[in-house]
């Protein structure tokens, strides 16, 4: 039998801040599980949930893993909602014309500096 995605979990400094960053920038709702521990999660069950956890140690170095998000409006529109709730717009980068499906899309930094991409449908090919 095949393993199921449980929680995307992310060790983070201020678990309750970034919480709070994820849920807004996700519309979805926020709970403490245990202490210094925060569920962020789709009140549908549609999506997998984020799990957000105190760790005593810095972040340090780039992210080997990131997520990526997707708006149905305007990529410009989504990077100023994501910078008002306190993300950081690191670059926009759009895929050469030369690629059979090329994306435009921006990588971002949520407030721990934890990297993430967020793109638009309307500069998305190739995806189902």
């Amino acid at each position: 039998m095949a393993s199921s995605l449980l929680a995307v979990v992310v060790d983070c400094e201020n678990p309750r801040a970034q919480a709070n960053f994820w849920s807004r920038a996700l519309s979805q709702d926020v709970a403490e599980r245990n202490r210094d521990e925060y569920l962020v999660s789709d009140p549908a069950g549609a999506a997998c949930p984020f799990y957000f956890m105190k760790v005593p140690e810095p972040k340090a170095g780039k992210n080997r893993l990131h997520v990526d998000l997707v708006t149905e409006g305007p990529l410009d529109d989504e990077i100023t909602r994501l910078k008002e709730l306190g993300a950081r717009l690191v670059e926009v980068r759009r895929d050469p014309d030369s690629l059979q499906n090329p994306d435009t899309w921006a990588v971002m930094e949520d407030p721990e500096s934890h990297v993430f991409c967020v793109t638009s449908r309307s500069t998305l090919t190739g995806w189902v």
